[in-house]
């Protein structure tokens, strides 16, 4: 049958336009959406991943030391930023798939974040301390802000502003880079503040304290943020067991109204009102938890845990706050990444030397991704939300 003239017309204006080209090359474009990374902890590399697919696309060496290594990605999604244990800070291409800059900015550093507007990357480093911001497309240095001790809990806030505390001082300080640098100290959190985190709205940043019992929470929204402490009793009766793997707060799940943190030294979850901060629940679990991380779209909670229980992962009812499956997925569960939408969750068997997949609706393993003691793993859509 002939096509119709607007249609030939069409086609033709197709091939002679300057997009013509591009359509017959589509297949080669890179979408990365669906891609992420694994941390591999031993061998200084990252490798690849294709969500989709459920396939390793490929490996990127030569990062440092990534045996406590985490990262972020830029807007669009092309360039993630690797914060390595050695101070280096790397820049990987996804669509190129290579390591494109590299930067070592401090003897030992700990985490980093990128601003909400993808220019500045800011790195919170243990020696000698305090907090560094490069130019995202660059890695130039843009500030240096020397600190008092280790600097911990560095999070992105609205507004080309970065958040974070200080191990040795207690001390938490919120950076403005919108224009020149303006560095102030919001309140004091407490007694060894050993990680923190940015709520899901970028409302309240909650720092976990190691030195004492609680949690402290600024509330970023008020013009002048003063520390409300919270959590305080818990704990109180028996003793604490040694803490073998400190928990990574960046992970604290909030689900129904509620915080869902660990309670350090200790095999339980506790459940906090996000309203009033008072304590509604706790939850025994098989041990001391390292991740908590909330199931997109759902009311359960994920949790690892630390050595000697680090081969299981049990899931919690956010209602009910009760136990409701116990997985034994491999050898040192190590981290967890939910697809965005909820559907499956990807977890690090690091002894094991593999990615196990399981589907969220069966729990049940649907694949495996060979890798070399995988450890974080990260999905593009962290880029997309504060705090990550």
């Amino acid at each position: 049958m002939r096509k119709p003239l607007w249609d030939l017309a069409f086609s033709l204006a197709l091939i002679l336009s300057p997009f013509g080209a591009q359509a017959e090359t589509s297949s080669e474009t890179q979408a990365t959406g669906d891609l992420g990374l694994v941390v591999e902890r031993a061998t200084g590399s990252v490798l690849e991943i294709d969500r989709s697919d459920r396939a390793a696309l490929g490996r990127i060496e030569g990062l440092g030391d990534l045996s406590h290594a985490s990262l972020t990605y830029s807007p669009d999604e092309r360039y993630a930023y690797v914060f390595g244990r050695d101070g280096g800070l790397s820049k990987v291409d996804l669509v190129a798939q290579k390591l494109v800059a590299r930067v070592v900015q401090a003897g030992n550093s700990i985490g980093g974040a990128i601003s909400d507007d993808g220019k500045l990357v800011a790195v919170s480093n243990y020696e000698p301390g305090g907090v560094k911001v490069f130019d995202a497309e660059t890695l130039a240095l843009v500030a240096d802000i020397p600190m008092k001790g280790k600097t911990i809990g560095l999070v992105d806030v609205p507004g080309r502003r970065f958040a974070w505390a200080v191990w040795d001082t207690g001390e938490v300080f919120l950076g403005d880079f919108k224009g020149d640098p303006k560095v102030s100290m919001i309140g004091n959190a407490g007694k060894n503040p050993f990680d923190a985190v940015i709520t899901d709205d970028a409302h309240t940043y909650l720092v976990g304290l190691f030195g004492e019992k609680g949690v402290t929470a600024f509330d970023l929204w008020a013009e002048a943020p003063q520390p409300l402490h919270f959590l305080t009793d818990y704990g109180r009766e028996g003793e604490d067991m040694p803490v073998y793997k400190m928990p990574h707060l960046q992970s604290w799940a909030f689900a129904e109204g509620q915080y869902a943190l660990p309670a350090v030294g200790r095999h339980q979850v506790l459940w906090v009102d996000r309203q009033s901060l008072k304590q509604t629940a706790a939850t025994e679990v098989a041990g001391q938890p390292v991740f908590i991380i909330e199931q997109p779209a759902s009311p359960y909670v994920w949790v690892n845990f630390a050595l000697p229980d680090n081969g299981k992962v049990q899931v919690i009812d956010s209602r009910s706050h009760e136990v409701v499956a116990t997985l034994e997925p491999g050898a040192a569960i190590l981290h967890m990444e939910f697809a965005p939408r909820g559907a499956e969750v990807w977890m690090s068997a690091r002894d094991d030397n593999k990615v196990v997949i399981y589907d969220t609706q069966t729990r049940e393993k649907t694949g495996e991704i060979a890798a070399e003691a995988p450890s974080g793993i990260f999905f593009t859509a962290r880029a997309h939300r504060s705090g990550l």
